[in-house]
């Protein structure tokens, strides 16, 4: 708070009125009451009353007019015993809020997700051993005192254990007095870990690297690192060298992951490296192991937390470094309640509390590329694969001169690829980012095709499950065995492939190899866990795969690479095609050949004059990026423009459409910027919703948000089943 804001929530707490910010959609804090006796500050967190309920709050910085009485505001019910959330924290959600036009109780809200870890965890009860010694001394007994005579506390189940002994043993003791009850602090949730735990011997263009980031790191004060470095340039031994120099700095580090959930390898090497796992925070996790890392974190007791982006909002005691690992992905852009992108909340989460950033990739975004060439970013390259590996050789198969067999998908010159690979004892991967069996079915009589009954999409087989399913809204049923159109038996034709069906494939063509499907919809998180482990102990032969394969996954055994549909993602009007198309493709070849031995990557394709794919198999990524960021500049498209896209969506098409009408004709008329639309949205219903969507268009200098709140002010009242999803700096355009 500025010093006039401070004297003004002084004397407003004389009067005790504070503004709480609560977890619902309202456009500002509300006031409430502080009971006498009651001491709160901004950031405490609280309980108060919201109608019948009582909900969680925090006091939040600034005043209200001080027209209602204290006497006539509800309350403060309690106030938590935890630590208050920080001024450098407040700061930033509501700058969150405020670049996203999103009401700051519900990015608070992000901050708050655990609400039991509000009160201290409770004490545990512990033994400590005394100057009292049993009547009878037995072998066992003997065993226990020996190992509890070093002053220590213990756990009555955890001296058993070290002792060799039942608990009962330990119970008999306690009762004779030679323990005495004594409460412990909960263990922490991981170990700390330390910074010397290894030495890590960094060579060539690594130390270059790494010395080049602390240099940054050291400094202190707020700067990003974009390190840029080919797949399996040591790229994560590099930023882990910053950790341990921020740990040695005794303060805490974040490192956000695309897909936490499939990173066991990330925290195994962390845990070589360190002696101790991270913390980790995802969706995931138990109940109560989130209430503990909140409570831990925030308490200081967590050293570093890996996650997934709703990490970015855990309430650090304090932080002093952020890395972002594989910082292109688009699985850091939330597309529900607040639209953000971790990303670059997290650049502004480290200029406002005044520390250093690293964003690290393979295949860096566009916006991230831009700013390492403007010098806003410090740019760290790596240009060659740690330990001299070399990069897999890359190559074209042109499917109009090399056609697959009828009803298959493989070209010959894949499959005699994988079948070298195989006989070698090595591993072969196929890539299609497609699940399922087939994305259509249709009926050869009548041309009845299976689609969603709530949504403008096809009914994808799933053949291992004997269902057909919408993959956007959930809807499934059992695969029929007749049209329901016609009526007509055995004429169901399924048309193009999933990965199921490539699986088949292979099966059909080598039916010796062991063969694994990797697919987020076959199965849960420690299934794939174990699938992935497998693979790595070189327990598969061939694996197919959707786009879980090219999270930075290390596969040793791994020495071809085919990718089935390489023109699968430039069949849209998605303008960032090209790019998520280049470094998809790009991280899945580099799965291959990362241990050293010789490897190759083929992409099938119908396009090989295509921009992306000569950029691929020549390895020249500078031409890539120098062609698209032209291109980006020429159409003033992000970084060098900006882009807002408004939803409206409802349950009938003339509500959604005439609300989206009303949008555009109260949009103020500003230089520089304009609105395309309204028009149908690729996907035009969802879940029974019919939807509209407007594109906003502005220079890079345009104030976007003061735009569309203007916009969304004179508009229409939203009313009826009208819903309206505001979304600044899109990644999708479905």
């Amino acid at each position: 708070m500025t010093e006039d804001s401070t004297d003004l929530f002084d004397d407003l707490f004389a009067r005790r009125v504070v503004p709480v910010l609560v977890p619902m959609p309202a456009p500002k804090a509300y006031s409430y009451a502080v009971p006498e006796g009651m001491a709160v500050e901004p950031g405490s967190i609280v309980q108060v009353p919201l109608g019948p309920r009582q909900v969680v709050g925090v006091v939040w910085d600034g005043v209200d007019d001080g027209s209602v009485d204290a006497k006539k505001l509800k309350p403060i019910t309690q106030v938590f015993d935890c630590p208050p959330l920080a001024k450098d924290m407040r700061t930033f959600l509501d700058w969150v809020a405020t670049y996203t036009v999103s009401p700051p109780g519900l990015v608070a809200r992000m901050a708050l997700r655990a609400p039991a870890a509000f009160d201290p965890e409770p004490m545990i009860e512990g033994l400590r051993l005394t100057d009292t010694r049993p009547e009878r001394m037995t072998s066992a007994r003997e065993r226990v005192i020996a190992t509890a005579d070093n002053g220590f506390t213990w756990t009555r189940s955890g001296l058993a254990h070290a002792a060799g002994t039942s608990s009962s043993v330990i119970d008999g003791l306690t009762a004779q007095g030679v323990f005495e009850t004594v409460f412990m602090p909960p263990p922490p949730v991981v170990a700390a870990p330390d910074p010397d735990y290894v030495e890590h011997r960094l060579e060539g263009p690594q130390k270059q690297a790494a010395i080049d980031l602390l240099e940054s790191v050291d400094a202190g004060g707020f700067s990003v690192s974009l390190i840029d470095g080919i797949t399996g340039s040591g790229k994560t031994e590099v930023y882990f060298e910053a950790i341990a120099a921020t740990l040695k700095a005794g303060k805490q580090v974040l490192i956000l992951l695309p897909e936490i959930a499939l990173t066991a390898s990330f925290l195994e090497r962390f845990q070589d490296r360190f002696g101790s796992k991270p913390a980790e925070w995802h969706s995931d996790l138990a109940p109560r192991t989130r209430e503990k890392v909140w409570r831990q974190v925030t308490e200081g007791g967590v050293r570093v937390v890996a996650g997934a982006r709703s990490a970015l909002f855990l309430p650090f005691e304090n932080l002093g470094l952020i890395i972002v690992d594989e910082e292109h992905d688009p699985a850091y852009k939330q597309e529900d309640r607040v639209f953000y992108n971790a990303r670059d909340m997290a650049v502004v989460r480290a200029r406002i509390g005044e520390f250093p950033i690293v964003l690290v990739s393979a295949t860096p975004s566009v916006e991230s590329r831009v700013n390492g060439d403007l010098g806003r970013y410090n740019p760290i390259h790596l240009p060659t694969r740690f330990g001299d590996a070399a990069l897999p050789d890359l190559g074209l198969v042109d499917m109009r001169r090399h056609p697959p067999e009828r009803g298959g998908f493989l070209s010959p010159v894949l499959l005699r690829y994988i079948g070298k690979a195989v006989e070698r004892g090595e591993q072969a991967l196929l890539f299609l980012n497609r699940r399922g069996y087939a994305p259509l079915t249709l009926c050869r009589v009548c041309g009845h095709r299976f689609q969603c009954p709530d949504c403008s999409s096809w009914l994808v087989e799933h053949r291992f499950r004997g269902q057909i399913q919408c993959h956007h809204c959930g809807y499934a049923q059992k695969t029929p065995e007749s049209c329901p159109e016609c009526g007509t038996l055995d004429h169901l034709v399924a048309c193009g492939p999933g990965v199921e069906r490539i699986a088949e494939e292979v099966d059909r063509h080598f039916p010796d190899a062991r063969t694994i499907v990797l697919s987020s919809d076959l199965m849960g998180v420690k299934r794939l866990r174990l699938e992935l482990e497998a693979i790595a102990k070189g327990e598969a032969d061939i694996v197919v795969g959707t786009q879980l394969v090219a999270k930075g996954h290390n596969f040793p055994m791994m020495t071809f690479v085919g990718i089935v549909d390489a023109d699968i993602g430039l069949a849209n009007g998605d303008p960032r095609a090209a790019e998520r198309t280049f470094q998809l493709l790009s991280q899945v070849t580099g799965r291959a050949g990362r241990t050293g031995l010789k490897s190759l990557g083929l992409l099938q394709t119908y396009q090989p004059q295509h921009p992306v794919m000569q950029a691929i198999v020549s390895g020249d990524s500078e031409a890539f990026y120098e062609r698209e960021i032209s291109e980006r500049e020429k159409a003033l498209l992000p970084p060098f423009g900006r882009l807002a896209s408004i939803i409206v969506s409802a349950d009938t098409r003339a509500d959604a459409e005439g609300h989206a009408r009303g949008l555009r004709q109260a949009a103020p008329k500003v230089s520089g910027i304009s609105i395309l639309g309204p028009a149908e949205a690729p996907l035009a219903l969802i879940r029974g919703r019919h939807r509209f969507r407007l594109l906003v268009h502005g220079r890079r200098n345009s104030d976007m948000q003061a735009f569309v709140k203007t916009m969304m002010a004179n508009g229409p009242k939203v009313r009826g089943s009208v819903s309206v999803q505001l979304d600044i700096d899109p990644q999708s355009f479905l």
